[in-house]
């Protein structure tokens, strides 16, 4: 399990589409250093609802039916790309749509101890597809746990009474509410610190795979997501949904599993929802808001090896 927000080569399964790309700041816009500083904090307490905000601004904040309709069919295309290559069991991992030096390369950092990262995109018949008074966030990323076995990765993604031990400080508290044989109902309390704090309670319906002795897959789905205020102190509340930050909406994870090559290759998938960036900041907010999915997701992946490797 992961707390996330959001290069591609090639396209992958039915329906999706996977580009690289990059922001950077708009040409011939001069600031100086102060103003800039100001437009970050304030556009930092707009994007996450800090602050005394207006009844407008908080209007804006909230989430609506169209925006959540939007993401719901991108993630339904999403998964059905994921089926697609399960059922064709060719490419467990990402790296393995890449060209062959492309992909050999990229076998060998993984055996070297990196964490391969790549950013997606689901298109819908060949067009971007873009959720108004939303912004999706679609990341991947894979890591080779060396000398693990496949029931090893397996005990510790499931062992989710001990997520707080295994992925501190990003997950603050977590437990199991029911389950029956690999389908299991969690919870999992999510603090995030990047210039401001945020606490999030989550509830999660997780499905495990086994296809055979060497591979198996999950699939996740945040079924509630509340911001939390004042968290820890007697007046703790959670947050309405048309009263918090927007800082996570919604989350579905897919993770794979290979025991192979004297380790197991374990990848996770995340698509995650938050509110859109302010008009006008874009430039200045957005690399900002996009490298949190990429640090919390690498941390997730090395969190997980580092479990497996102690024999928690």
């Amino acid at each position: 399990m992961c707390f996330i927000y959001s290069h591609l080569h090639g396209t992958t399964g039915q329906g999706a589409e996977r580009t690289r790309g990059h922001l950077a700041p708009a040409p011939g816009i001069t600031v100086r250093a102060p103003r800039i500083l100001r437009a970050v904090l304030w556009g930092v307490a707009l994007l996450l609802g800090a602050g005394n905000a207006s009844a407008a601004a908080a209007a804006a904040t909230a989430l609506k039916p169209g925006t959540v309709a939007c993401f719901d069919g991108y993630v339904n295309l999403t998964e059905a790309r994921n089926q697609a290559e399960l059922r064709a069991a060719n490419n467990m991992l990402w790296i393995d749509s890449l060209p062959q030096d492309d992909r050999t390369q990229a076998y060998e950092a993984l055996r070297r101890g990196e964490v391969k990262m790549q950013r997606l995109e689901t298109r819908g018949n060949g067009e971007k597809i873009q959720c108004h008074g939303g912004l999706i966030h679609h990341w991947t990323g894979a890591v080779f746990i060396s000398g693990a076995k496949l029931p090893d990765v397996v005990r510790v993604l499931q062992d989710y009474g001990h997520h707080a031990q295994y992925y501190s400080p990003d997950v603050e508290q977590s437990k199991i509410e029911s389950r029956e044989d690999d389908h299991f109902r969690v919870f999992l309390r999510f603090r995030r610190h990047k210039v401001i704090t945020v606490v999030l309670n989550t509830h999660h319906d997780v499905r495990y795979f086994r296809v055979s002795d060497t591979r198996a897959h999950s699939r996740s789905s945040a079924m509630r997501i509340a911001e939390v205020e004042n968290p820890g102190k007697s007046n703790e509340r959670e947050k309405a949904p048309f009263d918090d930050g927007g800082y996570l909406w919604r989350m579905e994870t897919w993770w794979r599993m290979e025991e192979r090559d004297g380790g197991v290759y374990v990848q996770s998938e995340v698509v995650s929802l938050t509110r859109d960036i302010p008009a006008g900041l874009g430039w200045l907010i957005g690399p900002f808001v996009t490298s949190i999915p990429r640090e919390t997701l690498t941390f997730t992946l090395e969190a997980t090896r580092k479990a497996v490797q102690n024999g928690e």
